[in-house]
């Protein structure tokens, strides 16, 4: 009995180990300049407006840490609308690739607005993108028809829905069943302000630009490095910031015009900020970026099961 329960235990934990070194189907940490292997989509006509996407940036610039899931202070730059005064926005994509089946999309994010913190400074309410699904053919800004599932969250707070998902429907409406643990997808809502307490700038920020004061207020995603998730696993996409479930799209009741990923930055009104560091401060930073292959359930349970079988064969021979 003790040598089954034995390799019991041996199975499972083969079982999870099959799990955990799932297959790397792209990384990027932005290291070396990788410009060249980006497609940049601003948003276009009447919301044609000024965009900026660095994919080799220094953000220890803007006195931000390394972030916690790669190495050094080099990553993606993101930033639009800081001096045409026009509602618009960017996506980037890697060039060429798509992704199907289960899979799993992970970054690090940073984002950043101009001070003091909590209110925010000139023109702070912008927001930052990323989802999958896109052909990569068109921006999926906020503004935009999208062929794509995206999320995101505003820099500041400063919207009355702050915490947004983005299908080919358009903007999921609040309080619907798309989001998990808020009704009313606003920073101020209690779920969220006990996912992400007030934080201040860093240091290195606050030494680098005086206006940096305050904290954010409670429900802000902004300075601090965040781990984001998209998890495309049976017929849905699933968000989380930091472990936390945000939101959930049946992906049977959207349109996908491809597999490729995205990350963005849009502005989410008319108005550009006339502070003199904007360009600066109200970014979106985005580094060690990772998809990777999710096995089905079902090839999980087969494996368990096969070893089982082989450590019993074994056995009785």
């Amino acid at each position: 009995m003790r040598f089954n329960a034995c390799f019991l235990s041996l199975a499972a934990a083969l079982a999870l180990a099959s799990v955990s070194s799932a297959a790397t189907l792209y990384s990027q940490d932005f290291n070396v300049d990788d410009t060249a292997n980006w497609t940049v989509n601003p948003s276009t006509g009447v919301n044609a407006t000024d965009t900026l996407a660095d994919f080799h940036y220094n953000y220890s610039a803007i006195g931000v840490p390394a972030a916690p899931n790669g190495t050094g202070t080099i990553g993606l730059k993101l930033t639009a609308n800081n001096s045409a005064g026009v509602f618009g926005g960017l996506t980037v994509s890697p060039t060429g690739k798509s992704f199907s089946g289960n899979y799993q999309v992970s970054f690090d994010i940073w984002q950043n607005y101009v001070g003091p913190l909590g209110p925010g400074g000139s023109g702070t309410t912008q927001f930052s993108q990323y989802g999958i699904g896109t052909a990569n053919a068109s921006s999926q800004w906020i503004g935009a028809t999208k062929d794509s599932v995206s999320f995101g969250t505003t820099l500041d707070g400063g919207s009355a829905n702050d915490y947004r998902a983005y299908t080919s429907a358009g903007l999921a409406a609040s309080g619907s069943a798309t989001y998990i643990g808020s009704a009313s997808n606003n920073n101020s809502d209690a779920y969220y302000m006990t996912a992400y307490p007030a934080v201040s700038a860093p240091a290195g920020q606050v030494t680098l630009f005086s206006g940096q004061t305050g904290s954010t207020d409670p429900g802000e995603t902004s300075f601090k490095w965040r781990r984001v998730t998209i998890d495309v696993s049976g017929g849905f996409a699933n968000w989380s910031i930091d472990g936390t479930p945000l939101a959930k799209v049946d992906l049977s009741t959207v349109t996908l015009g491809g597999g490729d990923i995205f990350f963005g930055h849009s502005d989410t009104n008319a108005g550009s900020s006339t502070d003199a560091n904007r360009v600066a401060l109200n970014v979106t930073l985005i580094d060690n970026v990772s998809v990777t292959a999710v096995p089905e359930p079902g090839t999980v349970v087969l494996f368990v099961l096969g070893t089982i079988g082989s450590l019993f064969v074994r056995r009785r021979s």
